[in-house]
């Protein structure tokens, strides 16, 4: 996944007039954390070359592309890791493609996902429908080339709808408008400038594109369309197949949804920022995702010095939250959709720690103020309401074992402005409970 939100397509694209509202609804500037699910044909040979980065430079990050859900473009490299490793492993005459044979998830695998991403606290989830390998979860009836057609013989993302729904969370689906490796001839990516020159854009892919996100749309209705990188360019103008017309039956079925920022046109709904750190407080919402590793898909390679551990990833939430973001964080279930154990118990940490501070995260807005668009080093704020609806300043110490934080002069007075802080003057300090040792939340009453 690479986001171009700066990219907004050919000249003759519909202005953004013609496109209905997209403005973020308020469900999701509450939810504040997602667990995205990359799980496709990539988990079976679940690999990706991680072991030693140290030489991977502009020129061969392609050939060593970090992301095992990039399996089936890296294993047509010539000299690739990748390419090296299918032959040897699975031989030179199986192609990427024959995982679809091979692919044989668990009974049980959808509600178990699911069941992890409840007990993380998340309160949306956003499965893979089709990632650029073209293969599809759902029975689609626009290719063969499907979850219920192939070894699994199921509508993975029908088991995805029904179980999400059925633990109360909001469902989202991710979709590879922009590439499509099965139904393209192109040959593989090698740079960030291919990425966008060796995609189809005519209009018999744009109309097949369209197809496929219709039976999302109509089938599943989710909360939340997640296109990726861009979309096909011929289906950016007028007509029944448009992007506009798109967006329009999307939120005739659900009234309150949203799509994301990854269509190349004009308008957009949530900014998205992959693997990025954001230093400020944002004033548009935004949504922050990243792998629990280095990977969306799940990468047997990976270890615990690639992964996030529990007490890192709720620093995150508490960082991206602060900033005015929700976070999309991701599993990458192995093939038969079990959770390896580092992804499994740093979520189920996130969400003990949610139990305990939940009110901290969940409904809350960031603090605008000057002397804090760049939070102070190991504290974050968040706005919102205590049990007896009073507003409420949380300060989220990410560091409890450091001890007090004593905070500077321009954020004490901004704290003292809108605060009943005792004292008239000096520095504010903040003082953590002694029992938390992850981050620490003081709250604040507000005048």
């Amino acid at each position: 996944m690479i986001s171009f939100d700066d990219r907004h397509g050919p000249a003759d694209a519909a202005p953004a007039t013609a496109y209905p509202d997209l403005t973020v609804p308020s469900w999701y500037r509450d939810a504040k954390l997602g667990v995205f699910v990359h799980w496709g044909l990539y988990s079976v040979p679940a690999w990706a070359d991680v072991l030693d980065r140290s030489d991977v430079t502009a020129q061969n990050a392609y050939a060593r592309h970090q992301y095992a859900e990039w399996y089936a473009n890296t294993v047509r490299i010539d000299g690739s890791p990748t390419r090296e490793r299918h032959e040897r492993i699975h031989g030179v005459g199986h192609s990427y493609e024959d995982f679809a044979d091979d692919w044989h998830p668990a009974d049980d695998a959808v509600p178990r996902i699911v069941d992890l991403a409840r007990r993380a606290g998340a309160r949306y989830v956003v499965p893979t429908t089709k990632h650029h390998d073209g293969f599809c979860l759902w029975d689609s009836a626009t290719t063969p080339f499907t979850a219920a057609r192939r070894s699994p013989g199921r509508d993975l993302i029908a088991e995805f709808a029904s179980s999400v729904r059925e633990a109360g969370l909001r469902l989202g689906l991710y979709y590879s408008g922009a590439h499509d490796w099965h139904a393209s001839e192109f040959p593989p990516l090698t740079s960030n400038d291919e990425l966008f020159a060796s995609r189809r854009n005519d209009p018999e892919f744009a109309g097949f594109a369209a197809a496929q996100l219709r039976e999302l749309i109509e089938r599943f209705s989710p909360d939340l369309l997640w296109n990726d990188i861009d979309w096909p360019d011929a289906g950016k103008d007028d007509g029944p197949d448009s992007l506009q017309e798109l967006f329009r039956a999307h939120l005739t079925a659900t009234p309150d949804g949203l799509v994301n920022d990854r269509w190349g046109v004009p308008v957009h709904g949530v900014l998205t920022r992959e693997y990025q750190d954001i230093a400020e407080v944002q004033e548009e919402a935004f949504e922050s995702t990243r792998g629990l590793g280095l990977s969306f898909g799940y990468n047997a390679d990976e270890s615990a010095e690639h992964a996030l551990d529990g007490a890192a990833l709720i620093r995150l939430l508490a960082d991206v939250v602060s900033k005015n973001g929700n976070l999309l964080i991701n599993v990458g279930p192995r093939a038969d959709g079990s959770i390896p154990e580092l992804q499994a118990r740093a979520l189920e940490e996130l969400g003990e720690w949610l139990g305990r501070h939940g009110e901290a995260i969940y409904a809350t807005r960031p603090w605008f103020h000057e002397a804090v668009r760049v939070p102070p080093e190991g504290v974050r704020f968040t706005l919102g309401v205590d049990a007896d609806r009073r507003a409420v300043l949380h300060a989220l110490l990410l560091d409890p074992a450091a001890g007090p934080v004593t905070l500077d002069e321009d954020v004490s007075a901004a704290v003292r402005e809108i605060e009943r802080v005792t004292g008239d003057s000096g520095p504010v300090t903040l003082t953590p409970d002694p029992g938390e040792q992850i981050v620490a939340v003081v709250t604040l009453s507000l005048r």
